[in-house]
């Protein structure tokens, strides 16, 4: 590509030598692009640049936050609300598992449009509930895109989920029905699901009624896509709420 402009959020960046930064920004044209600009690009917001190159390291210039439309009762342009308190810190970890987990230069413009959608939603007052309601609908718009489809219909063995039975989430294989035989089943290492949960799931959807059951199989599935690797994200958010307690 050659000074072809592009829109994007920035996902990650690190310095690189004294004056320029290493992006990672997922654009809306090309998924997530890997490219050197001047250093100052903000999180969370629109950015409106030109990328240059055509190996995998992009060269950005021009770097911009894209302009909002104006107030049509004022002559000032609109300003671009932020994201304030421990929404940050779910906004951090959107942007660490899409940086570590999608392929590069891969365009994906559903899921653009979903993490563009979450960004504003994290910039609003939320509850606790209506937070982690935002996360986990936006997790299974990821692992939609990168093509992890969950059934919760059948079994690994393709027999129908029996809702007086239990299961446990593989990643590799779907959901295996434990068997008391098995012995006890460390609910702490897998993702351990009632049938009762499991039909809950495939009937309502993510709902405050499902939330619990759904957090602990994406959580479950998140971690096995980052090798088991902790997230730096989930971790300045568990200090957070220590230091809160």
């Amino acid at each position: 590509m050659r000074n072809e402009a592009l829109t994007g959020y920035l996902l990650h960046q690190r310095s690189y030598q004294e004056k320029r930064a290493l992006y990672y920004l997922f654009s809306e044209q090309h998924g997530v692009i890997h490219g050197i600009g001047k250093k100052g690009a903000p999180l969370f917001e629109p950015l409106q640049l030109f990328a240059t190159g055509k190996r995998d390291l992009k060269t950005f210039s021009q770097i911009n936050i894209a302009p909002l439309d104006r107030d049509s009762l004022s002559s000032e342009p609109l300003r671009y609300e932020q994201i304030i308190g421990q929404q940050q810190y779910a906004a951090l970890y959107l942007n660490e598992i899409l940086w570590k987990l999608l392929p590069t230069e891969d365009p994906m413009p559903v899921l653009w449009q979903h993490y563009q959608d979450s960004l504003l939603q994290l910039k609003q007052t939320l509850t606790a509930l209506e937070l982690r309601l935002c996360l986990r609908q936006f997790e299974q718009h990821l692992f939609e895109q990168l093509g992890f489809a969950i059934s919760l219909v059948q079994d690994s063995s393709l027999n129908d989920i029996d809702a007086d039975s239990t299961y446990r989430f593989l990643p590799d294989v779907g959901l295996v029905p434990i068997i008391p035989a098995d012995g006890i089943v460390n609910a702490q290492a897998q993702a351990v699901i009632s049938g009762s949960e499991i039909v809950a799931m495939a009937e309502l959807g993510i709902t405050e009624a499902t939330l619990n059951a759904w957090s602990r199989l994406y959580r479950h599935l998140i971690d096995h896509l980052l090798d088991y690797q902790p997230l730096q994200s989930r971790l300045l958010w568990q200090q957070q709420q220590r230091y809160q307690s």
